[in-house]
């Protein structure tokens, strides 16, 4: 008689054969794992011990971390953030050492959520909680060809008082996310399928952003293939936004009053306003570089067209769109209203039924 490998032995074995290549985790806890697993399954909780993967040595005491355990999530470990002085030189330190990108181990994965995304990247679990404070969830998912989803800001609880982080999850598939926003989010109702295609404003740069080319004939040949299938319709507009660098840097740096700053929110507030009554999808790559080095991008910031959906609340999320020619995954970002997390998950499940599961 076979017997059965349970998911959460599975996940664990996946960790143990790959991680130290990889190092996506700081901790992993397989006696308690299994301990939750099979009470999960005794207790027929709705999530029957699924495992994943949480943000950092704190994320286990996180809201949506929680939440998932109490409907019968395990988590497994702790997967790794930054390190102390590591501020460019790798976005990500497990237990082994630096964190490695799983389609080039000589690329960042991108971060904050580092470890995150590689775990679900990787196969090592099926999902992974992150949080979002300038693209920490959306940078990291592109540049290891998963799916990432920032959620509103204040629509989930965080510990950042900026205001300027939120709860977010990393996964392999839009559809394979669908269990956080349920079971984290209160009265959750599964999005209805939209009507397609889909009216979008697509733009390349946010008005302001210096974009790899490569990076953005990848994206926009994605959002071409959108257009032919009938999920997106383009209108004939695009957005063009104030650079949110300095407002960001105010907001974070505690002085939200800076005269610029408020300026640089209520102007973009209002053309992403007029964009959202307009159409409900707003479409850009995620990163205007691919991922680069572990020594760092040097000047150019990765969060450029990330960051401003930090400052605005909006939530977005991030989707494979491609390889460049030297292998790096490339993401599509999709941002929608706020408070839309649920459509935008919809439009995300629809749009990535379009694309083909790209391999470089």
């Amino acid at each position: 008689m076979t017997r059965t490998t349970s998911a959460v032995a599975r996940a664990l074995e996946r960790i143990d054969r790959l991680d130290p290549a990889l190092n996506a985790f700081v901790e992993v806890w397989p006696d308690e794992a299994l301990a939750r697993e099979r009470e999960a399954v005794a207790r027929r909780l709705p999530l029957g011990g699924l495992p994943f993967a949480v943000k950092g040595p704190t994320g286990i005491r996180s809201y949506a971390a929680r939440r998932l355990i109490a409907a019968g999530g395990v988590p497994v470990g702790a997967t790794s953030v930054p390190g102390p002085g590591t501020v460019w030189q790798t976005w990500g330190r497990g237990a082994h050492g630096r964190t490695v990108n799983p389609w080039r181990a000589d690329r960042t994965p991108g971060g904050s959520s580092a470890g995150s995304a590689v775990a679900v990247a990787a196969g090592m679990v099926e999902l992974a909680t992150g949080s979002d404070g300038a693209g920490s969830v959306r940078i990291p998912a592109a540049w290891c060809g998963v799916f990432g989803l920032k959620t509103t800001n204040g629509l989930l609880p965080s510990p950042d008082r900026s205001g300027l982080a939120s709860a977010g999850v990393l996964a392999r598939s839009a559809a394979a996310a669908e269990p956080y926003l349920r079971h984290v989010l209160d009265g959750y109702e599964p999005p209805a399928a939209p009507t397609l295609p889909l009216p979008a404003v697509y733009s390349e740069d946010l008005g302001f952003a210096d974009v790899d080319p490569e990076v953005a004939a990848v994206v926009r040949a994605a959002v071409d293939r959108l257009v032919a299938a009938g999920t997106v319709r383009l209108l004939d507009a695009d957005c063009a936004l104030l650079d949110p660098v300095r407002a960001w840097q105010a907001v974070r740096g505690g002085t939200p009053g800076d005269p610029e700053a408020v300026a640089v929110r209520r102007a973009n507030d209002d053309r992403l306003d007029d964009l959202f009554a307009a159409a409900p999808l707003l479409l850009t790559p995620v990163t205007p570089n691919r991922p680069h080095g572990h020594e760092g991008p040097g000047d150019l910031y990765s969060t450029a067209l990330t960051w401003a959906f930090n400052l605005s609340g909006h939530p977005a999320a991030s989707l494979p769109a491609g390889f460049t020619g030297d292998g790096c995954p490339v993401g599509l970002h999709l941002v929608a209203a706020r408070g839309a997390d649920v459509p935008l998950l919809g439009m995300a499940r629809a749009v990535e039924n379009a694309l083909p599961a790209a391999r470089p």
